[in-house]
């Protein structure tokens, strides 16, 4: 090599050992800025919870405030794992859900995300959440008066107000949210680096590609849908996600169908688990096993859900193995010959073979097919491995 040669490879050696990474995809929220601590009022506990109301984002030129209920335990002084409780549409700040996460001791937040306060809409709230509020046309000067932007930064400001409190770990903080909340759970994940686990149900991104809002889209010009897209859908977002994450959907949820839910969690490049239920109702349901005990498992050092490894099949056989702490009771395969329509598709379930850690099911002939394997262990927490499709010309 000669010395011009030798000169440039120490330029390029010296520039690689001390390249910076690209810094995740932030939208237009102001991380750092909503990292401060609100401004904030608590209201006097009865029993678990009081109700606070701190800081938003300015609205149409005016403050705004955010009202919430804040939880603990009854007993101890702390500090305490604490979760984030993001609610969906039609939903507000839910005292029960607080008290939910209280009881299996952390302390909760759970705040309102559509301008109202605990008698009706605050004269000071943001953006209600109705879908026009959601997708208007917007340009980049004012995404800063959009929905999503006012509620993920009341979520994150949330965070904030979470960790400096006292009795609260500020290490130990997770998130869940559920329907619209699960939406917002997915792109605050990846843009809050503080949180340790995030748990979106139902929620999920691609939502221009297929979900209930498809005729909004369509509406749309090209350019409103691009700029939505990239702003507020969370497939900008989940690549950045840098801590454990659990999704958990149903198969037929009318919402967020598996098509587009499948191309969001594998955004994620961090550990993933997904629990997939054959005809889970969609609501503002937080006593889902499988949230729980994931959260616990990393907040508290709680037994972990089972592990599937990836499928393989061969022929019209389907197999993978599994790692589990908790004795897993059932296995099985999940399964859909129908076309169309992901909501309206009708599943089957049969039971699979379980021996020694290894999961084994037959396939239907049918072609086209759509399958997956799931498991269940002792607290009745069920995971699945990720849907696969075969088409008709598939080998069998």
């Amino acid at each position: 090599m000669n010395r011009f040669a030798s000169t440039i490879f120490l330029i390029l050696l010296i520039g690689c050992s001390t390249f910076n990474p690209r810094p995740k995809f932030a939208g237009p929220w102001d991380v750092t800025a909503l990292r401060a601590v609100p401004a904030a009022k608590f209201g006097p506990r009865t029993n678990l919870v009081q109700e606070v109301y701190y800081e938003g984002e300015p609205f149409e030129g005016k403050p705004t405030r955010i009202y919430a209920y804040y939880a603990r335990p009854a007993q101890g002084s702390g500090p305490f794992p604490a979760m984030l409780l993001v609610h969906g549409g039609g939903g507000k700040a839910f005292r029960e859900w607080a008290e939910h996460w209280a009881q299996r001791g952390y302390v909760a937040l759970a705040m309102d995300l559509a301008g109202q306060g605990p008698d009706g809409r605050l004269p000071d709230g943001g953006p209600d959440q109705n879908d026009e509020s959601k997708f208007c046309d917007f340009t980049e000067a004012d995404a800063n008066q959009m929905w999503t932007y006012h509620a993920v930064a009341a979520v994150l400001r949330g965070h904030s107000l979470l960790a400096a409190q006292p009795e609260v770990d500020r290490n130990r903080i997770g998130i869940t949210g559920i329907s619209w909340g699960g939406y917002l759970t997915c792109i605050v994940a990846g843009i809050d680096d503080r949180l340790k686990v995030a748990v979106p149900v139902y929620g999920c991104g691609f939502l221009n590609d297929n979900s209930v809002w498809l005729p909004r889209f369509e509406k749309m010009s090209e350019s409103q849908r691009n700029r939505w897209v990239e702003f507020f859908d969370p497939s900008r977002y989940l690549s950045g996600v840098n801590c454990p994450i659990l999704f958990l959907n149903g198969s037929n949820d009318f919402a967020y169908p598996l098509d587009s839910y499948q191309k969001s969690y594998w955004q994620v490049k961090n550990s993933l688990t997904l629990s997939v239920k054959i005809r889970l109702p969609h609501g503002h349901i937080w006593t889902f096993p499988e949230v729980d005990c994931f959260v616990e498992s990393i907040l508290k050092s709680g037994e972990p859900l089972p592990v599937l490894k990836p499928i393989k099949i061969t022929g019209d056989v389907v197999r993978t193995s599994f790692a589990s702490k908790v004795p897993v009771t059932k296995a099985e395969l999940n399964y859909t010959s129908d076309v169309g329509e992901w909501q309206k598709r009708l599943w089957k379930t049969v039971p699979a073979e379980m021996l020694n850690g290894k999961i084994t099911a037959q396939l239907p002939h049918d072609r086209p097919l759509v399958f997956y394997l799931s498991v269940t262990d002792q607290r009745d927490v069920a995971v699945s491995t990720p849907h696969v499709e075969l088409s008709t010309s598939s080998a069998r």
